[in-house]
């Protein structure tokens, strides 16, 4: 079973980011979970949500402890939540951040990181505003090029799931999985 993480704030679309990378994985013929777990429900508290993938039946109903992958849609979180908790040895880390930061948070976090800048992509496609972008098919779209959904299934879960602004949506993950560069893990 594949386990992802998502660390956001409310109104970034961490939970439809989860529910976004369960729908590609489903397309695919994979079994998948995808919930959310929220402290206080407001815009701006911080959000974690969870998608488990896998090819047989996902029995196990919990929330995750030991992710595979993290996603962090906000770098303010890296401040006071340990977003690398329980993060498998061979795991990684995609945050939405410029590729400058890269070297720095790899050796804050001390996983393998891989960055994209789902906020300059969401922002130059008009998702959401210059205060509050939304981020989150930037960072599914970035996330397929680990190769657990294909960018041709996110494309089509972002057609499924999304109400609104569907086309610029699909081109901010397709541009974000054209841009992240996946660091080689060590």
């Amino acid at each position: 079973m594949i386990e992802i993480r998502f660390h956001g704030r409310g109104g970034q679309g961490a939970v439809i980011a989860s529910r976004l990378l369960a729908e590609a994985a489903f397309i695919e013929g994979k079994d998948v979970q995808a919930f959310p777990f929220f402290g206080v429900e407001r815009r701006g508290a911080p959000v974690t949500a969870f998608t488990k993938v896998d090819d047989r039946p996902i029995r196990v109903k919990s929330m995750i402890y030991e992710p595979d992958y993290v996603i962090v849609l906000d770098t303010a979180l890296l401040e006071y939540i340990n977003v690398g908790e329980g993060l498998k040895d061979d795991g990684r880390i995609l945050i939405n951040a410029p590729a400058a930061m890269a070297a720095e948070y790899k050796k804050k976090l001390g996983a393998t990181v891989d960055v994209v800048d789902g906020t300059g992509i969401a922002l130059e496609h008009g998702l959401g505003s210059r205060e509050s972008p939304i981020v989150n098919t930037s960072m599914v779209g970035a996330f397929a090029k680990t190769g657990v959904v294909s960018i041709e299934s996110v494309a089509e879960a972002v057609k499924r799931q999304v109400k609104r602004k569907v086309e610029p949506n699909i081109q901010a993950a397709r541009d974000a999985f054209d841009m992240v560069e996946m660091e080689v893990a060590e």
